[in-house]
């Protein structure tokens, strides 16, 4: 069984200088020192100065973390418009903080796909039998992100949630275009249906989420089953979501830079991902916010972040499904940024904020 990685990188823009090694070091040092700072030192180090946009103060932890990308030359999600060196960034920055958590065990798997096979991982709790299934997509602006860059996480929810989860490695922009890894994240889903037994879950609780173009991935997933009349998804499990590529929101503009996700990332990677596409920005096959219909749609668990560009699409997708009778837990933690999920090993709000959305997760499948 083998993992499938990105395919061949391509060059977009004029390539930056590389981030060498020792800026990488600097990185993943100071993402691992962060849990053994004091909140009294790290206020210090920062100069007790706090930042309040919007009425929400940002968490101390992850003030300092940004502070620390910015001195080392990392001022966003997207780190090079060379396509390869943006993907490479982003896997030494997850790695400069793994903690490589223990779950009960991990398969790379290779399962069937519109385009030729799909890599996917899956994460078997402890005691897993007949328990519930996750089918995740990672984020990363459908651009870079792949199953390491999630590792944590994807052990994270599978530990704490007591849940499988079969992580996703579709395929990303701009070597394949919308909607090439919404396919790939249908038929991901399709073969977890049919196979969940297998791989001991429960086939009757079969859940799909994702973070960032992960969480867009769960939602069109959802929206395409009931269209088609496929059997639903019992959970949509959303953090923080790309729900709509067409409309730009007071949040993007508030938070268009400085606070990890930027608006110039999310031009690159909207260019990336829908320039020369079969699909528009208006589509709702991209742009599930822009649905003519939300009835009949899976319950919803969406999580969305005070300090993050993607917030007022986030609220505007929670108040359309409310608004059709669909079940939605919206929780928004105001102090934390875009990509709080994967930044929880840093401690702070974070990872309190994680702690309460697995546990969160659990009760609804539970439920299910």
């Amino acid at each position: 069984m083998t993992q499938s990685l990105p395919g061949q990188a391509t060059s977009v823009g004029p390539p930056r200088t590389a981030k060498g090694p020792i800026v990488n070091a600097a990185a993943g040092l100071t993402m691992r020192s962060l849990p053994r700072i004091p909140n009294p030192v790290k206020r210090l180090l920062l100069g007790g100065h706090s930042i309040t946009i919007d009425g929400n103060t940002l968490d101390t932890t992850l003030q300092v973390m940004l502070a620390g990308m910015k001195t080392v030359g990392l001022g966003g999600l997207i780190a090079s418009p060379d396509i390869a060196e943006a993907r490479g960034q982003l896997r030494t920055l997850a790695a400069g903080f793994k903690r490589h958590l223990p779950v009960g065990s991990v398969t790379n798997l290779s399962i069937p796909g519109p385009a030729g096979p799909i890599g996917a991982r899956h994460y078997r709790p402890t005691d897993g039998d007949g328990q519930p299934l996750l089918v995740f997509y990672h984020g990363g602006g459908q651009v870079i992100g792949d199953l390491d860059t999630h590792d944590d996480l994807c052990r994270q929810i599978c530990r704490e949630g007591a849940l499988h989860v079969l992580s996703v490695d579709y395929r990303l922009a701009p070597e394949h275009k919308a909607p090439a890894g919404s396919d790939d994240a249908y038929a991901a889903f399709s073969w977890a249906l049919g196979h969940a037994q297998e791989l001991g879950a429960d086939p009757s609780r079969v859940a799909v989420g994702g973070d960032s173009a992960g969480g867009n991935l769960a939602a069109l997933v959802s929206l395409r089953a009931r269209d088609e009349g496929a059997s639903l998804p019992v959970l949509q499990f959303l953090l923080y979501p790309v729900v709509n590529y067409r409309d730009e929101t007071r949040s993007q503009t508030l938070f268009a830079d400085g606070f990890f996700l930027t608006k110039t990332d999310l031009h690159f990677c909207r260019h990336q991902f829908l320039d020369g596409a079969e699909l528009d920005a208006a589509d709702p096959r991209v742009s599930p916010l822009l649905a003519d219909d939300f009835t009949g749609l899976p319950p919803a668990l969406l999580l969305s972040a005070g300090f993050d560009p993607l917030r007022d699409e986030d609220r505007q997708y929670a108040e359309a499904l409310r608004n059709a009778g669909v079940p939605v837990d919206h929780r928004e933690f105001g102090s934390l940024i875009h990509g709080f999920a994967n930044f929880f090993p840093l401690g702070g709000g974070s990872a309190t904020a994680m702690a309460e959305t697995i546990s969160a997760l659990r009760a609804h499948l539970a439920r299910a």
